[in-house]
This record gives C-alpha cells, sequence and structure tokens, in this order.
C-alpha cells in the first residue's frame, strides 16, 4: 500500500483521537485512562514532529515527540509515540509513520529516540526493532493500567547514526 504522511494539525484532532481511544481500549498502548483533549495532547508533545498517516485521505495513523527530560543537556532525547488504527496494523503503515519520523528527528537534532512499550506488546517491539531500536530495559510495574493492574513495560532505544557522534 502507498501511505501519505504530513503534518498534523489541529483539525485532524478527532480523527487523531478516535486512533489513542482504540489503544486506550486495546489497553496495549497507554497507561492514561482519562481521554485527553486536544489542549493536553498539545502541551504534553512538541510542536515539531507531529505528523499523520494517510491512506487517500483518511487518517490512519499518527506519530510524535515529546520532550524526554527537562536536562539542557539531554535536549536531543525524545519520547516517541505512534498509535496505527485497528485495520492497518500489519500492513506497512507503522513502519512508514516511524521511519518518516525518525529522519524528521535527525534533522532536527535528536540523537536518541526512546519508546516505553508495554511489555506484552509485542507488535510494537518489533514494529521498533524493523527501524533500529533495541531494548535496553525493562521497568516492572512501572503504572497501573486503566483496570488498576500493575503493567510491566520494555524501554527501548534508537541512537542515531548521524546526530550526536562527535
Amino acid at each position: 500500500m502507498k501511505y501519505k504522511v504530513r503534518e498534523m494539525k489541529e483539525t485532524d484532532w478527532k480523527a487523531v483521537y478516535d486512533i489513542y481511544y482504540q489503544g486506550m481500549k486495546g489497553n496495549l498502548a497507554t497507561f492514561k485512562v482519562d481521554s485527553p483533549t486536544y489542549k493536553e495532547f498539545d502541551q504534553e508533545r512538541l510542536q515539531k514532529g507531529r505528523f499523520v498517516l494517510l491512506d487517500n485521505e483518511k487518517i490512519i495513523g499518527w506519530a510524535t515527540l515529546k520532550q524526554a527530560y527537562t536536562i539542557p543537556e539531554y535536549r536531543g532525547v525524545a519520547e516517541v509515540s505512534i498509535y496505527i488504527a485497528n485495520d492497518y496494523k500489519g500492513k506497512g503503515a507503522g513502519t512508514t509513520l516511524l521511519n518518516h519520523l525518525i529522519v524528521f528527528s535527525e534533522k532536527a537534532g535528536f540523537w536518541t529516540l526512546e519508546a516505553d512499550i508495554f511489555a506484552n506488546n509485542y507488535g510494537s517491539q518489533r514494529l521498533h526493532e524493523k527501524s533500529g531500536f533495541r531494548k535496553v530495559g525493562y521497568r516492572e510495574k512501572l503504572g497501573k493500567d486503566q483496570y488498576g493492574k500493575w503493567r510491566d513495560t520494555v524501554l527501548m532505544e534508537r541512537r542515531s547514526k548521524k546526530v550526536g557522534r562527535d
């Protein structure tokens, strides 16, 4: 399939939220239990590095960057969020979008990308591995999910081969 990536706009919020909600409902993607407003979503993420993935003109996925740490020396480290509509999983959509985000991140000066993934979300772990991420840690009982159950996560990172190599 041929997909198109473009920058996310505020007017995309309904479609972005619907995909985010699928992730929340599936209980494999986020600890968040409350539905965020666009304002909350907007404030959590960097203004640059927000993309949607389109099949024709339909939004089928989204990805963003968050500043991972407030320490100035870590300004080149970002956390990745990526969500793909259920109907498009396993069809190359995630790979297209994540690789686009990686290229953008390097142009923007990020040398490390992190992803904190539920330990039982094997599809997301495989997606990240295909795009050059590696497992660097296992975090036991990091937080409680929407049902109050403690969840473990796998910390994955991708180090740029272009940025931060000096």
